[in-house]
Formats: C-alpha cells, sequence, structure tokens
C-alpha cells in the first residue's frame, strides 16, 4: 500500500494524508479521522528512509543524558519520549557515565547519524565543545552549560533555590551543625549546589581548610555511604545533612544507620531532586523537588521549536521547591563545647 491509496481510500490529496499523519494543525479532526481510518484499513506504513531522503530530516532527535542506571534520568527520558513521539520524531538515547569525553563522542555520533536535533541533558561537558558542536548547525539543547545562540538553546535550573529553602528549613529545626555531600565537583550542576551552600554557611576557603563539613560523592549510593562515614568520622557532632541527590542522601541515610544512629532523630538528611523512590524510602526523604517532565517538556519543546524555526536560541530557568517528609526533625541537643 502506499500513500496514493490511502489519499484515494479517504477522498483526500496526498497532501493532505501526509499533514494528518503529522498532526498538521490545519487538519480538521473529522478529516484526520478519516485519514487514520484508512491507514488502518489498508494497513499502511509510511516508508521512513524515502520520507528522510524527500525531506532531508530523519525526524529523530537525540537524547545525552549522565547515568541510565539513576532513577532521575529513565524519568526524564519518558516525558522527553513522550513531548517527541506527540510531534513525530522519534529519540536515540545515550548515557555517559558522567565521563566528559564520553559526552562528546555521544554527541558527534549523534550527528552523524543525521538526527535532527541534540538534547544533552547533562553538564559533563567541555564548554569549548559547545561551541564546535553549534558549529555543526545541527540544533542543540544544554542543560546548564549552552551559550545561547543561533540554534542553540539552555535550561538553566535555579539550583541555589532549592540549597536556601533546605538550609533554612534546617536552620527552622534548630540544626547549626549542617554538613553537606556534593556531587563530582567537575560537573557544573554539581558545583553550582555546592556554591550555594557555602555562600550560606561560609566560603571556598573555609572548605578547603576544613572549617566546613562539606565532602565530595559521585551522586551514587555508594558514594554517598563513603562521603557520610568520612563525615560522621570528622563531625560527631553534626545534626543534618544536604545531599547533592536523592541517591546520595539514600547512601547517607545508611551510613548513619551503620554508625548506629537514627534517620532523623540523631540525624535528620535533605536529597535533592526528588526522583520517584524519594517518596518510598524507610522513613520518607525530604528532598529538593526538580521536576522531570517540567525539565524533559522544556528540552524538548525549545529542540523542536529550534528545528522548525531555524532561527536563536532561547534560555528558559526551570525552579525548584522543597518536598517535607520525614527525614527531617528537630536537632538534637548538642554539647557547646564540639
Amino acid at each position: 500500500m502506499t500513500i496514493k491509496d490511502v489519499a484515494r481510500r479517504a477522498g483526500v490529496g496526498i497532501a493532505t494524508v501526509s499533514r494528518a499523519l503529522h498532526g498538521h494543525p490545519q487538519i480538521s479532526a473529522e478529516t484526520a479521522a478519516r485519514v487514520l481510518a484508512a491507514v488502518e484499513e489498508l494497513g499502511y506504513r509510511p516508508d521512513t528512509n524515502a520520507r528522510s531522503l524527500v525531506s532531508g530530516r530523519s525526524h529523530m532527535l537525540g537524547l545525552v543524558v549522565s547515568d541510565i542506571t539513576n532513577p532521575f534520568f529513565p524519568e526524564l527520558i519518558q516525558g522527553f519520549e513522550d513531548v517527541a513521539l506527540r510531534n513525530s520524531y522519534d529519540i536515540l538515547v545515550a548515557s555517559t557515565n558522567y565521563d566528559p569525553a564520553r559526552t562528546a563522542l555521544c554527541v558527534r555520533r549523534m550527528i552523524e547519524r543525521k538526527v535532527d536535533g541534540v538534547a544533552v541533558m547533562t553538564s559533563e561537558i567541555d564548554s569549548s565543545l559547545t561551541d564546535s558542536f553549534s558549529r555543526r548547525k545541527v540544533p542543540l539543547v544544554f542543560l546548564d552549560v549552552g551559550k545561547v545562540g543561533k540554534g542553540v538553546s539552555n535550561i538553566r535550573v535555579d539550583y541555589a533555590q532549592g540549597i536556601v529553602e533546605a538550609v533554612k528549613h534546617l536552620n527552622a529545626l534548630g540544626h547549626r551543625h549542617i554538613g553537606f555531600i556534593s556531587g563530582p565537583l567537575r560537573l557544573k550542576s554539581a558545583s553550582e549546589r555546592r556554591d550555594a551552600f557555602l555562600q550560606l554557611l561560609g566560603s571556598p576557603r573555609d572548605c578547603e581548610s576544613g572549617g566546613l563539613l562539606v565532602e565530595e560523592g559521585d551522586h551514587k549510593v555508594d558514594g554517598g555511604l563513603a562521603a557520610m562515614l568520612r563525615l560522621l568520622e570528622r563531625a560527631p557532632h553534626l545534626t543534618a545533612v544536604l545531599a547533592s541527590n536523592d541517591l546520595t542522601a539514600i547512601g547517607a541515610m545508611r551510613a548513619i544507620r551503620q554508625a548506629g544512629l537514627r534517620v532523623p532523630e540523631d540525624v535528620s538528611v535533605v536529597g535533592f531532586d526528588d526522583i520517584q523512590i524519594a517518596e518510598f524510602t524507610e522513613p520518607p526523604l525530604t528532598t529538593v523537588r526538580l521536576l522531570r517532565t517540567g525539565l524533559a517538556s522544556l528540552a524538548c519543546d525549545a529542540l523542536i521549536q529550534s528545528i522548525r524555526n531555524g532561527g536563536a536560541g532561547t534560555e528558559v530557568r526551570l525552579g525548584t521547591r522543597l518536598v517535607v517528609r520525614a527525614t527531617t526533625a528537630e536537632a538534637r541537643q548538642v554539647d557547646a563545647r564540639l
């Protein structure tokens, strides 16, 4: 069956069939229904290779994420794919495992495969490469690291907003000895979260001298566990810890229990991201919510608009908010001499 057969069966032109299959807004619901009925009756399947040759487009979007095993990213991928499919695009996904060299390789391979655009939803990428990729004239969307220009958009997350809310929440509960576990500091998103914490409670110099309770993790559970054990060894008087992401917080909770302490009676814990499992930890995790569906929609919409318009990109800001559950409580009494 060909598109001509579908047009003949539906009683419309070939162009109308094409527009109906792509969800064109100028096609009425009645006409679209008639076309889709003809497609089903005839068992018609578009030849995507031929369509790509004619249009010069693959109708494929690339999506690069950091860690496919981190629940944050499958949720983001799902949201991105939902928007892409509604706009008649398929997606090609790559995971970098927080490796800048692998990130660059993933983006290059996607461009070589003639994707119509690439969303790089990770910040482990050298800034010089963002300019290099933009010269390929393939629309791009970056997370936090992009420089907006022709065909290049950037989604900027207000990490500081979430850190401020979390620290204020802990302060209101009487916590004065607060630790922080960052992600890998080569990541812009991780360094921004740590810097926001330092602006509230100290300075980078205090951190380097050991004056602040800050440890570097790797955004994974085992890294959070190890970093929390180091914090507890350095500061037994610590009453709360803020983690750079939820997996780190889950690891920290395990370390606290291994040390014979309780969450939140002895040590309060706050995560960041609000992945789905955060609601089901024991106790449920207090965390800063960063909506994956919102991030995915902004990224995919910006990419598609750039593909369609061929103009300058945009910068879009995404906020966060604190979700209070059961891992935070009033601070325990600490000897003032400590």
